[in-house]
């Protein structure tokens, strides 16, 4: 699957051979802030955990993964968006739920460009089928992330205990019902 461009922004498939884009991104603390506690991520644990966790649920044709975010005009990388089914790394995955998640460089924050990103992932990926809501989650505390979900156009649902191998955590959980095509 391809993401059109918008305005400013162009987007990637990432994978493996992206591994200096994802370990820039997160060795900032505040990047890792409401993620880890401000933990950069390892070299180690990235090829350990996090490759082999998006190698998981990556699928090109269903847009399932993680898309970099570049700006057009100089092809910088800005972060990534990730689309994948909610709930993937339990017992019960919900397929017609899609999760997104964004992580961007400190110094793009506050421009839009979270927002930019998701909208142009959620409209491609809108169009296959199958798909009924988008969701998200962050820590309550996360206020960038939930502004974001909010302009998304998504609604607060409750707060929650989200369980993952990693970890579980209180986050925020917001949907988007897609309207019947």
């Amino acid at each position: 699957m391809n993401i059109k461009d918008t305005a400013r922004l162009t987007f990637r498939f990432l994978g493996r051979e992206d591994a200096a884009l994802f370990l820039d991104l997160d060795s900032d603390p505040e990047v890792m802030r409401y993620i880890n506690g401000g933990k950069p991520t390892t070299p180690q644990a990235f090829e350990e955990i996090a490759l082999p966790r998006l190698y998981a649920y990556r699928d090109a044709q269903k847009g399932w993964g993680m898309f970099g975010v570049f700006l057009k005009e100089s092809e910088a990388f800005l972060g990534w968006i990730l689309v994948r089914p909610m709930d993937f790394f339990s017992d019960s995955p919900q397929w017609d739920n899609v999760e997104l998640g964004w992580r961007f460089k400190q110094d793009t924050w506050g421009k839009g460009y979270a927002t930019e990103a998701a909208k142009a992932v959620m409209l491609a990926v809108a169009q296959q089928t199958g798909v009924s809501t988008f969701c998200a989650i962050a820590d309550k505390d996360n206020t960038g992330s939930t502004n974001v979900m909010k302009k998304l156009g998504m609604r607060y649902v409750d707060t929650r205990l989200h369980k993952d191998p990693l970890g579980d955590s209180e986050v925020v959980y917001y949907h988007l019902e897609l309207t019947q095509r």
